[in-house]
């Protein structure tokens, strides 16, 4: 007899046991949804904040106002002042260059006749004066002297100077000797090549024996 009734009892304990278990998992099921809702909307709430700070760190760009008239004139003429001065500029530059070319070949061309020079003033120094050489030395002076007024028309000067201190940039000192007493230090004592300078510029240092 109990046997039967604890049979009969057992489906009404399953079908409790099913409810009870289906009822759980409807809630779980309804806890999942509300979970996945709350991060979708999370999610939505996140975009639309950046979405507005970006909005709010980026500055209206309004267009450039067109330049007015007087502006525009004022920046073409800014443009041709500016255009002007570069062509100013770069005709004095070659102005200055072709200059510096002509200097460097008239010098060129003057140190390749100097030699002829020192022959010529070397000759007059070697003739002894004489009745028999007298013809002949009047000619090489007067070939000297018209080789000299050349150098002196354009512009050559020629370093003959002793008794001045010694310099660097005009003289190249063969040698040194004492000098008679009194006579200081680098002391230019004898001219044995003249030197020449055209202007600023030293075509050829002077030979000179310095003192001691």
């Amino acid at each position: 007899m109990t046997d039967e009734l604890k049979t009969e009892n057992d489906p009404m304990e399953q079908d409790q046991a099913n409810g009870e278990k289906d009822s759980r998992n409807a809630t779980e099921e309804s806890n999942t949804q509300e979970l996945g809702q709350d991060t979708i909307d999370k999610d939505f709430h996140t975009d639309d904040a950046i979405s507005e700070e970006s909005s709010s760190e980026q500055p209206d760009s309004e267009p450039a106002p067109e330049p007015t008239p007087e502006e525009q004139i004022a920046s073409l003429k800014d443009q041709l002042l500016r255009k002007a001065a570069e062509m100013d500029n770069m005709r004095k530059r070659q102005q200055k260059e072709r200059i510096v070319v002509f200097e460097q070949a008239q010098a060129a061309a003057i140190e390749a006749f100097l030699p002829v020079n020192d022959d010529l003033l070397r000759t007059l120094q070697a003739i002894e004066p004489s009745e028999d050489t007298a013809s002949i030395r009047e000619g090489i002076e007067l070939v000297a002297e018209k080789f000299q007024g050349v150098l002196q028309k354009y512009g050559v000067e020629a370093i003959t100077e002793k008794g001045v201190p010694f310099d660097v940039n005009l003289h190249e000192a063969l040698m040194r000797q004492p000098g008679d007493e009194g006579v200081p230090s680098n002391q230019v004592l004898e001219v044995l090549e003249n030197g020449y300078k055209l202007g600023e510029r030293v075509i050829r240092h002077a030979k000179v024996i310095v003192s001691e």
